[in-house]
């Protein structure tokens, strides 16, 4: 029987131009590895102020990387930014020192959590905010434990010794220890309970509502990121194949039956999602 064959992908623009009320930007940005391994190609993104911007896609689409770029830490794995820029409040930011970046208002939660496993919680927080005052850390290490009361609960805790979920939470209170203005968050839900990523997704929620944080997400579970998204992005093999809003992706066929597993037919079996990628007319 013939394949069948999805709806074409529509392409985003070679040369996008970021919304002029973006906070964050990336402006055509290449990255190679390695000096030979090209890693994103020509990517353009806009991450709007007060706003949740998810950035979607399968493993080694480059997510993680742009993260990375945005983080100043490419160079730990010989990562270099060929082409394009990174621009924060308008200025370019993309050859600055992560400390730097950091005090400028750019924090990232890392994939896997990486928290200090040998100290408490409390004593974790208090790194987190190393760069504020005594008197400015403890006003936010007091709205952490208002967000994330079980931290609080268990702030004498060895970080080591707790579950991923809480690990996770304290992994976001130490990152907002420093007053971000962006928080990129790499995998939040990655290897957590549904409840815990329930959890978690309602704090990403009043982060935006309530403190009016500006939130990048990178995730693969499209389906939770686009739930609580106001935009989104997809990539796939170092690009961007498709944006919009959160309720114009989630509406789009060729999303639903790739990235939520769901099509006009139901939902798919895994044999016929497990050869989606030869299947992606966009990729070809």
């Amino acid at each position: 029987m013939p394949t069948t064959i999805p709806h074409p992908m529509p392409q985003a623009a070679p040369h996008a131009v970021p919304a002029p009320d973006a906070l964050l930007e990336f402006r055509n940005i290449r990255i190679v590895y390695d000096n030979a391994i090209e890693a994103i190609r020509d990517v353009s993104i806009a991450v709007p102020e007060g706003n949740i911007v998810a950035l979607l896609g399968s493993n080694g689409a480059g997510k993680s990387t742009l993260l990375k770029a945005m983080s100043g830490i490419l160079y730990t794995e010989e990562g270099v930014i060929e082409n394009g820029s990174i621009r924060f409040r308008h200025d370019e930011v993309h050859r600055l020192a992560p400390d730097e970046l950091v005090r400028r208002g750019i924090v990232q939660v890392p994939e896997g959590r990486r928290v200090f496993a040998a100290l408490t919680i409390d004593e974790n927080l208090q790194m987190g905010g190393y760069i504020r005052t005594g008197a400015e850390a403890r006003e936010r290490r007091d709205k952490v434990f208002a967000l994330f009361p079980r931290l609080y609960e268990r702030r004498d805790q060895i970080a080591g010794y707790m579950s991923g979920g809480e690990q996770q939470m304290l992994a976001i209170g130490r990152a907002l220890m420093t007053d971000p203005a962006l928080l990129a968050l790499d995998e939040p839900s990655l290897g957590l309970a549904p409840l815990i990523i329930d959890r978690i997704y309602e704090v990403i929620v009043r982060l935006r509502d309530e403190l009016k944080m500006t939130v990048l997400l990178v995730e693969q579970n499209a389906q939770r990121a686009l739930d609580i998204a106001d935009y989104g992005y997809i990539l796939e093999t170092g690009r961007v194949v498709l944006d919009g809003t959160a309720k114009k992706l989630t509406a789009n066929e060729d999303v639903q039956e790739f990235y939520l597993g769901v099509s006009s037919t139901g939902r798919k079996s895994l044999r016929d999602v497990k050869h989606y990628k030869r299947r992606k007319r966009w990729l070809s």
